[in-house]
């Protein structure tokens, strides 16, 4: 049955993407317990690494603290459920991209500290172009802690094998809204899931009704393959998982991603 669910949403987009085939405590110290922690391209090389918070194509607009290296880093129960999720997608001529994993607490500061800058809105149009940035905090798009921090939470999508080349951002580029149509907005190599990635956006809901039938269709596709396999989908954005039965649910790490 699972097998034949699968098919019947790979079916229903494969004209559109040209696929083939079927209790909280403080930071721990920077360096503590990062030997559980594992670069998820030496679990499988094959997942496609895009480390948005290490260049300054992101919400901010420039490199986030702790982010000294393009790495996704994850406590290694994490990256081991996640290569099961990509042993799944490959044989439907599809596969994993991440965007963020591991965040250091110093990157969550770096967060807080910019959206307390209410003056500062150089991304707007791209990654939240219908929130006022006074209003981050309260909508929930910004905190003082995140599960990233922990180690086994990641924002990711899928691609299409093999993979197109996607645009290169550059500092000072014409920003396009995250909720425009996908041949209007940043030409992300990801298959079109109905938003940019970070966007802050009621479309960017999981169940938003608003996306396409083929858009709903990879985002049910993507919450029920990493559901299967341990991962937990938050309702306010289609690409955050976060592993069920984490190592450390009570921990905030921060040592820098290297």
């Amino acid at each position: 049955m699972r097998g034949m669910w699968f098919c019947s949403v790979v079916l229903a987009v494969v004209g559109a993407v040209g696929v083939v085939g079927c209790a909280e405590t403080e930071p721990s110290s920077p360096r503590a317990d990062e030997s559980a922690f594992v670069s998820v391209t030496e679990v499988d090389p094959t997942i496609i690494v895009e480390a948005r918070y290490f260049g300054v194509h992101n919400f901010v607009g420039e490199r986030i603290h702790g982010y000294e290296a393009a790495k996704c880093l994850l406590t290694k129960e994490a990256a081991g459920a996640l290569a099961e999720v990509q042993k799944e997608l490959r044989p439907m001529g599809l596969g994993l991209k991440t965007y963020d994993c591991y965040r250091p607490q110093q990157a969550v500061n770096h967060f807080v500290a910019w959206a307390e800058n209410l003056d500062n809105t150089r991304m707007k149009a791209e990654f939240y172009p219908t929130v006022e940035k006074s209003n981050l905090f309260k909508d929930g798009y910004i905190a003082e802690k995140s599960g990233h921090s922990r180690g086994s939470t990641l924002d990711l999508t899928i691609v299409a094998l093999p993979t197109a080349d996607q645009e290169q951002y550059r500092d000072g580029d014409a920003l396009r809204a995250c909720t425009l149509p996908a041949d209007q907005r940043f030409h992300d190599n990801s298959l079109d899931f109905g938003t940019g990635y970070d966007c802050f956006d009621p479309l960017a809901h999981t169940a938003s009704p608003a996306p396409s039938g083929t858009q709903r269709a990879l985002r049910e596709l993507l919450t029920n393959l990493m559901d299967e396999h341990g991962f937990t989908n938050l309702a306010e954005e289609w690409w955050h998982f976060t592993l069920q039965n984490e190592p450390f649910p009570n921990t905030y790490f921060d040592f820098p991603i290297r």
